[in-house]
């Protein structure tokens, strides 16, 4: 249903972009009149859950395409297969599995998207050579060593903490 839906809406939005790309405006004296586009006009679109589009894809035909629906009224076994799906294409521009058929789109996607965490990289690397400060010295193994042995000569905690599970005597963890 959701997908029915979201077509419906992008089916909708491509109607409006259209329409309004192709509009004409003009000014008249500080007031701007535009062309009116009728949206209720019937528009072709291949699409898998909506099986008969509104109009058929070609609008305009040949003198062949007249003469082949002029058969078309006739009876259906005299039409050859090439005359079945000629008339076929008059109506729908594509068949169900040409319209199911995978697009490499998901190449474009994936790529984007390493595009971005690249580029994304690169700020927090920039960030971090440019913008940063230096490490504080506190995080140093040197700087903890000499908190930690800080630690134990206070006897911070001697019930439960570090220095119940520091052996005093050997210099060395229980």
């Amino acid at each position: 249903m959701l997908r029915l839906t979201t077509g419906r809406v992008g089916c909708l939005l491509a109607r409006r972009a259209t329409a309004a790309v192709t509009t004409s405006s003009t000014r008249m004296a500080s007031k701007e009149v535009s062309e009116s586009v009728d949206m209720s006009q019937p528009m072709y679109w291949d699409r898998a859950d909506i099986p008969l589009p509104d109009k058929p894809y070609k609008d305009v035909l040949t003198d062949a395409d007249k003469s082949l629906k002029q058969k078309e009224k006739g009876p259906w076994g005299q039409l050859t297969k090439e005359e079945k799906i000629a008339l076929y294409r008059l109506t729908f521009c594509k068949t169900y599995p040409e319209m199911k058929q995978q697009t490499a789109e998901w190449k474009t996607v994936i790529g984007g998207i390493f595009f971005f965490l690249g580029f994304t990289g690169i700020v927090i690397w920039w960030q971090s050579v440019y913008v940063y400060p230096p490490r504080p010295r506190t995080f140093d193994d040197e700087w903890k060593s000499q908190q930690l042995k800080r630690m134990l000569d206070m006897k911070i905690n001697p019930i439960q903490g570090i220095s119940a599970k520091w052996d005093y005597e050997k210099g060395q963890w229980k």
